[in-house]
């Protein structure tokens, strides 16, 4: 529980001073699409690493497999809500050269992915390979 209110008060922090640096910009298109995709993307991120709870791990290791909520359906969905949000941020500051963060950012979230699921299917077996079958990334 620890570091879900840990990871919560980083996210919490990271808004507001991204609220309080934008309060002067007008509310462009770019903008508001930009934070049309970002928001919902972070807020789902953190449903995410919620549901995740105590799986949670910077490195690979296997504890328990997560299938409920979110990862009922995706099963790396903190990569591709971060990802995601992400890409709303580019599109809501429009510095394109921030593409070369997403250009970096994806293979390493695959590469992750896939080091993950090896991970997984040698603890879990049977079960991480039915789950794989039935969700999505």
């Amino acid at each position: 529980m620890k570091l879900n209110i840990a990871t919560l008060a980083v996210i919490l922090f990271a808004a507001i001073v991204f609220a309080l640096n934008t309060t002067h910009l007008a509310w462009t298109p770019w903008h508001i699409a930009g934070l049309a995709i970002a928001i919902p993307a972070l807020l789902l991120l953190v449903v995410a690493r919620l549901q995740l709870g105590r799986a949670f791990s910077i490195e690979a290791k296997a504890s328990v497999l997560v299938t409920h909520g979110l990862y009922s359906k995706i099963r790396n969905p903190i990569y591709v809500f971060g990802a995601l949000m992400i890409l709303g941020l580019i599109i809501f500051s429009r510095q394109l050269w921030f593409l070369l963060v997403f250009a970096v950012l994806i293979p390493m979230q695959v590469y992750r992915s896939r080091r993950e699921s090896r991970v997984l299917e040698e603890k879990f077996g049977a079960a991480y390979l039915e789950y794989k079958r039935r969700t999505w990334f």
